[in-house]
């Protein structure tokens, strides 16, 4: 009998004990912090930070690519521009035959090798108004602003303005998708008559001649005549 109440005695000691050791492990489980060693964090996904957006193992964030695709860069032609002998020229045509020009009007500069003159008649090709004169060159060594004011001034000498009425004044026009510096100035007592009009950009400079216009007309068809004139 005492053996049989020692052996009941023990086996409820191991009951007992496997019940505490239970019970200790359930309630350290319930009882972890609000952000444990496991990176949980109260009120975030699991294995995420809050606020944070998922990311994969590459680290770069959920349904993207790890590595951002850039366009590829697109390279502008460098170098000085050059001129065209271009049949039309701002939606006028060049003219041809008896109305063609069959001279250089305008006293160009100094022309070294490698140089380009340019020059022409644009108009109606039905011969209604007054053609517009154009002369330029390209590939000029020096500034070009003093080879457009030499053109200039060889334009007034053409139209034989008189400098005893003064130099007309030139006035900046916008100069468009092609840069530069385009100017336009009115040899005229009134508010209309003869514009000279001129750019100059890196490496050419070119003069144009309105007859019976304003500065506003010239200067924009002359910006229109110049994006088929130059490249």
């Amino acid at each position: 009998m005492k053996r049989a109440s020692a052996t009941r005695a023990g086996l409820t000691a191991v009951v007992a004990l496997a019940i505490l050791t239970v019970g200790g492990c359930r309630t350290e489980e319930e009882g972890l912090p609000a952000a444990s060693a496991s990176g949980r964090a109260s009120g975030s996904p699991a294995g995420h930070a809050s606020g944070s957006p998922a990311r994969h193992a590459s680290g770069s964030p959920a349904g993207h690519a790890s590595e951002s695709v850039s366009p590829t860069p697109t390279t502008e032609p460098s170098g000085p521009r050059t001129l065209k002998d271009a049949p039309t020229a701002g939606g006028l045509d060049k003219l041809t035959g008896g109305r063609a020009l069959t001279d250089v009007p305008v006293d160009p500069g100094e022309m070294r090798d490698g140089m380009k003159l340019v020059t022409g008649n644009y108009g109606d090709a039905d011969g209604k108004g007054t053609p517009v004169l154009f002369e330029g060159v390209d590939h000029v060594p020096e500034d070009t602003n003093k080879r457009r004011e030499h053109l200039f001034r060889g334009m007034l000498e053409h139209i034989q303005w008189d400098p005893e009425l003064g130099n007309p004044q030139a006035e900046p026009v916008e100069a468009g998708p092609l840069g530069g510096s385009v100017e336009c100035l009115l040899a005229s007592l009134s508010e209309d008559g003869n514009v000279i009009c001129g750019w100059a950009d890196e490496g050419t400079a070119a003069v144009a001649l309105f007859e019976n216009s304003t500065l506003a007309d010239a200067g924009k068809l002359f910006v229109a005549m110049r994006a088929d004139l130059e490249h």
